[in-house]
């Protein structure tokens, strides 16, 4: 534990120092507060509306934010040490890979779960401090449930980040691929599942296409945000969801499953790398 703990200090360290905690907070707090206030500015209202509007618009929007921010965190864990001839060095200390990989996946978690509770806590503040009437029990649970799946979701993108880091040998390698995981799992997977829906004409089983978000970390931790309140609504392909007959709990779980496969198949990536 104490070399696990060494290296995720260094990490925590270095994220501190490049301010990295400072920018991701800011851009948070800035984010929420700005749709808490102004997410319904398209309809001719201006100020707070409701908290499951807020949490839903801020879901939409980490969705995008956060594993773009967890790749570009993590892309060169690995790469980028071999690149500066340090993951040699690393590896003959009393050290072993997997200590190696769970140190920074530590540390960069750390980041990202500070983070999210500086930057989206603010917020949560703002709204309790400034908004009359407000629930703050609903409003407690609403943000502190939002922020533990915000964080969950950038610690996927984490590992996923370890796995190409730990593949390639070329740090613009693991960014390229980087950026191809983001747009996949953000932007192409939704198009193609509506896509498959609509070029099915109904001879694809509808039973399954629901099932099929459960392969996106996004659209779950999105299914976990739309589900957390009564009479929410979901457009486009998160309608399926509604067909799920699973609860919230074991969306959790899947969340928790897509942290822990990927950090496995980083380690194994990693101890077949030739150093």
């Amino acid at each position: 534990m104490t070399q696990i703990w060494n290296i995720a200090r260094k990490e925590l360290s270095d994220g501190l120092r490049n301010r990295w905690l400072l920018a991701i907070s800011l851009l948070f707090a800035v984010l929420a507060v700005g749709i808490a206030w102004l997410g319904a500015a398209a309809s001719g209202q201006l100020g707070f509306t409701s908290i499951p509007a807020t949490i839903a618009s801020l879901a939409s929007l980490a969705t995008f934010l956060v594993p773009l921010i967890a790749l570009l965190l993590a892309y060169d864990a690995i790469v980028g040490e071999d690149e500066a001839g340090t993951l040699m060095l690393l590896l003959t200390y009393p050290l072993g890979r997997g200590q190696l990989l769970l140190g920074k996946f530590v540390g960069h978690g750390l980041i990202l779960a500070l983070a999210t509770l500086i930057g989206f806590g603010c917020a949560a503040l703002a709204i309790a401090v400034l908004v009359e009437d407000v629930e703050l029990g609903l409003l407690a649970w609403a943000f502190g449930r939002f922020m533990l799946s915000s964080t969950l979701l950038g610690w996927v993108f984490l590992a996923l980040a370890y796995v190409l880091s730990s593949k390639v040998s070329e740090k613009s390698s693991a960014a390229g691929l980087a950026l191809g995981v983001w747009f996949l799992f953000v932007l192409v997977f939704d198009l193609a599942l509506l896509a498959l829906l609509v070029l099915s004409e109904g001879k694809f089983n509808p039973d399954l296409l629901p099932w099929l978000l459960l392969l996106n970390p996004a659209d779950v931790y999105r299914l976990i945000n739309l589900s957390g309140f009564e009479g929410g609504s979901a457009a486009g392909v998160m309608a399926l969801g509604g067909d799920l007959p699973i609860g919230g709990l074991l969306l959790w779980l899947c969340l928790l499953l897509w942290v822990g496969v990927p950090l496995l198949l980083a380690y194994w990536v990693f101890l077949r790398r030739p150093t």
